[in-house]
């Protein structure tokens, strides 16, 4: 996800199936990955926040990029541009993974699925979905290193709604009954709401819930359908943003980026270990370089102990006052009632209890490095 941006007042903005949905409710409609989206409702962010912690959220995310990977041998293909285990991914499932450049950086980080019905029928190569902001060059991407391997099939003709936190569940089982057999990271063909959905039991804030790709021609009705439900509120941009702070995941354009690797973001569970011994993926000379000696930098969590919330670009310095890193993303966190945020610093300053500082508007505030997530996750996994 990308962070709302101001653009020039001549672009046209691209609109989502729900955009009007959205106007309806009310929502404060913002610039978003060259898109119209809403931001926040009525409620605020504030009240959104914590709604989708209690409750169940309802997000459009339509922005995002759908697409079907098929031909002979997709799953061994896509292993090219990605350093997860793809082959051994099982129908029913899906991986989150990193698209790399030759030079071992993050192009966009992304989901990538097999999902089949229930009898297990329906398997047809990989479902992938990409940030908003980055799946024209995604795509791209991927069809320039692994064409005439893979044909890429976008799905534009899709939109995509997220139900996020506690009660997610109890309201989606209404529309499709077979969610409640899924756990986390199980994708699955499904009927609901009178239509096909492709659907997994994942997303974006920490919390239980589902990412739900229907038609776009249904999206207003499967939205409707379930905000009628007296525990399902719209949720903007704004909480989703803090909602995925709060749950340490990072922000593509911020936490992520071109030069920065898997293994400064903290993402090492997403290279396999078959994968890291193959070192068949670009950039796996650096990547192997790193995993074995540590990297330059490596990002953290910090807590910030006193004054005003640490925001993105805020420099971070040690306790003597010398810069050693910057902060990526940051904010407060409604759940906690404190500031916190995600930065890069040298893996000397990275341990947690590690007292830092942060330059806000020129004054240093006191800060502590801190374990991530700082709202635990609720996911609900196989036992």
């Amino acid at each position: 996800m990308s962070s709302p941006s101001e653009l020039p007042p001549e672009t046209v903005l691209k609109t989502t199936p729900l955009t009007e949905t959205h106007v309806a409710l009310g929502a404060r409609m913002v610039p978003f990955a060259g898109y119209s989206m809403p931001v926040q409702y009525a409620d605020g962010v504030m009240k959104e926040h914590l709604w989708c912690r209690e409750h169940a959220g309802l997000f459009d995310v339509s922005h995002m990029g759908q697409a079907r990977l098929r031909g002979v041998a997709p799953l061994a293909a896509f292993e090219e541009v990605v350093p997860g285990d793809f082959i051994g991914l099982k129908p029913g499932r899906q991986k989150y993974s990193v698209l790399l450049n030759r030079n071992g950086g993050i192009v966009d980080d992304l989901m990538a699925a097999r999902p089949v019905a229930i009898d297990g029928s329906g398997d047809d190569g990989l479902f992938v979905v990409v940030n908003g902001a980055c799946k024209d060059n995604d795509f791209k991407v991927i069809e320039g290193e692994l064409g005439p391997q893979v044909q890429i099939e976008r799905l534009e003709d899709r939109a995509l709604i997220a139900i996020q936190g506690p009660q997610a569940v109890e309201a989606l089982k209404v529309h499709i009954p077979e969610v409640v057999a899924m756990a986390f990271m199980d994708a699955r063909l499904c009927q609901g709401f009178g239509v096909d959905c492709i659907v997994s039991r994942s997303g974006y804030t920490g919390e239980d819930g589902f990412e739900i790709s229907v038609p776009a021609h249904a999206a207003t009705t499967v939205w409707n359908q379930l905000l009628a439900d007296e525990r399902v509120k719209p949720i903007g941009l704004g909480a989703r943003d803090s909602l995925r702070l709060e749950a340490g995941l990072p922000l593509y354009g911020h936490d992520l980026d071109e030069t920065v690797s898997p293994v400064e973001a903290g993402l090492t569970f997403a290279i396999n270990k078959n994968r890291r011994e193959q070192r068949d993926f670009p950039g796996a000379a650096r990547i192997a370089k790193e995993l074995a000696e540590g990297p330059s930098r490596i990002r953290v969590g910090l807590k910030v102990l006193e004054g005003a919330p640490a925001r993105e670009g805020a420099e971070v310095a040690d306790e003597a006052g010398k810069v050693v890193g910057v902060v990526t993303s940051g904010g407060y966190s409604p759940t906690l009632r404190y500031g916190i945020a995600l930065a890069f610093v040298p893996p000397i300053h990275s341990e947690v209890g590690t007292k830092l500082k942060v330059l806000v508007r020129g004054k240093a505030q006191a800060c502590e490095v801190v374990k991530t997530p700082f709202v635990p996750h609720k996911y609900v996994r196989k036992v």
